[in-house]
């Protein structure tokens, strides 16, 4: 099922998939245009002379100009594209191609443009010239004057949405979405009585008593995805544990440790590749499985935007501003834990980001790169701020004030101004009042201590 989802991945994310779907309906709208023309009397057809008349040579010359039009708008096309993908890439950065390489507009004007010159070079094909022996496809040809307007507006439309699409707030709005996407499909919704306390430690639990087994990995790249069904099955028909060593996201190189078994002996070959085959490991990360992607996608902006080279603190404020939204939609929620039990047998220790992880991939780099820029620190302090007002769990909070510590030891550090200082003073102090408040829960459910099995995943 992985490798399948793979498939459909890259094929999304393809220049060609959709064009070429789009050149195939084309070429099946031509075939039957032309038989369906060919059926009807030339009585019925000479009803309507300025919609169907005209001979042969008429119909190739507007044809020809129709299918030589659409080539060239092809190379235009592609040109323009070609273009703002190198643009995005040099002012923002390289991980966001892929996301313009995704756009659907971008693929069905591709498919347009190419499927109406097919349906020219088709129909085309089919005029026959000869007073005795000529055919000419009337519906067919004149539908072709339709495309051929249609594929002007469709190249309007197209202009205008290049220029929108490399504009910043929609490039970083666009990575938000997809990542809170992301996050809305792995990651539950807030527990009954609204604590998120104990999926904080992902980490899987030290068992000195048994002895491991490695399972290396069959080529370099990324985790993109990790099939945890296979897993636990693995697990229950080998009645053993299966414990991750890389997680989602993480780079493996070929040969080194994937995964461990809990297996007296090797394992053997059979089940080294069912598990090597619950693994979905490409030359590059995405976001469908991997919120952490999203958010590394926006720091880059962020820290691009930062750099003296370009100097865009507004686009940075942009970008911490939509990873404040990220946070805020994962602040509630609960994180899985990291051990997957079944019938009261552990099967699968898991490996996957902390919330500690996420703030920290999120704000730590920007913040280093915010040297005595007041706009940022003041924009991180409200992301704390309003990130604090939606999470109950001690850990998060806890990972909160470091971070309220250490934004407040940079402007002790690298602010000058007394007026910059009494601003970031301001601020700080509205931050460690969310802090401290207490959350109000949900319900009135008191909350119980935990033990045993409450926190695990239960499969």
């Amino acid at each position: 099922m992985n490798k399948f989802k793979q498939i459909w991945s890259n094929l999304r994310s393809s220049f060609w998939f959709v064009p070429s779907l789009i050149v195939a309906v084309s070429i099946a709208l031509a075939v039957a245009l032309v038989e369906v023309g060919s059926t009807w009397s030339d009585q019925w057809l000479a009803r309507w002379p300025l919609l169907f008349g005209g001979g042969a040579e008429a119909a190739r010359g507007m044809l020809s100009t129709i299918a030589g039009s659409m080539i060239t708008v092809v190379g235009v096309t592609f040109s323009m594209t070609l273009v703002t993908l190198a643009l995005a890439s040099s002012q923002y950065t390289s991980r966001i191609l892929r996301n313009f390489m995704r756009d659907r507009v971008t693929q069905v004007v591709l498919g347009i443009f190419t499927g109406i010159f097919t349906y020219c070079l088709v129909v085309l094909r089919t005029i026959r010239g000869g007073e005795e022996s000529g055919f000419i496809p009337n519906l067919a040809v004149s539908f072709s004057v339709v495309l051929a307007i249609g594929g002007i507006s469709v190249l309007i439309f197209f202009i205008h949405h290049i220029a929108s699409s490399i504009q910043a707030s929609n490039i970083v709005a666009s990575v938000a979405a997809e990542t809170i996407v992301a996050i809305d499909r792995h990651f539950p919704e807030k527990p009954e009585n609204g604590s998120v306390d104990g999926d904080e430690d992902q980490s899987p639990l030290p068992l000195p008593e048994r002895r491991w087994q490695a399972v290396t990995a069959r080529k370099n790249g990324y985790i993109q995805n990790v099939d945890n069904a296979a897993l636990l099955r693995l697990a229950r028909e080998h009645q053993t544990i299966v414990r991750m060593e890389r997680s989602i996201g993480a780079f493996v190189v070929h040969d080194t440790t994937l995964a461990s078994l809990a297996l007296k002996d090797p394992p053997e070959k059979e089940i080294i590749d069912d598990l090597q085959a619950a693994y979905s490991i490409n030359r590059y990360r995405t976001v469908e499985h991997d919120s952490a992607f999203g958010i590394r996608q926006i720091v880059d902006m962020a820290l691009r935007a930062l750099s003296p080279s370009i100097n865009d603190t507004t686009t940075a404020v942009m970008c911490v501003d939509y990873l404040t939204a990220i946070l805020a939609r994962l602040a509630p929620r609960q994180i899985p834990a990291s051990r997957c039990y079944e019938k009261g047998e552990l099967r699968v220790l898991t490996m996957g980001p902390t919330f500690e992880d996420l703030l920290a991939e999120s704000f730590d780099q920007i913040r280093g790169s915010a040297k005595g820029n007041v706009a940022i620190m003041l924009r991180i302090l409200g992301a704390l701020q309003t990130i604090a007002g939606l999470t109950a769990g001690p850990g998060r909070r806890w990972a909160l004030r470091d971070q309220v510590l250490w934004i407040t030891e940079l402007a002790e550090r690298t602010l000058e101004s007394a007026h910059d200082r009494e601003r970031i003073d301001k601020r700080l102090a509205r931050v460690r009042d969310a802090l401290e408040a207490e959350p109000v829960l949900c319900t009135g459910k008191e909350e119980q201590t935990k033990s045993g099995y409450e926190n695990d995943w239960q499969c």
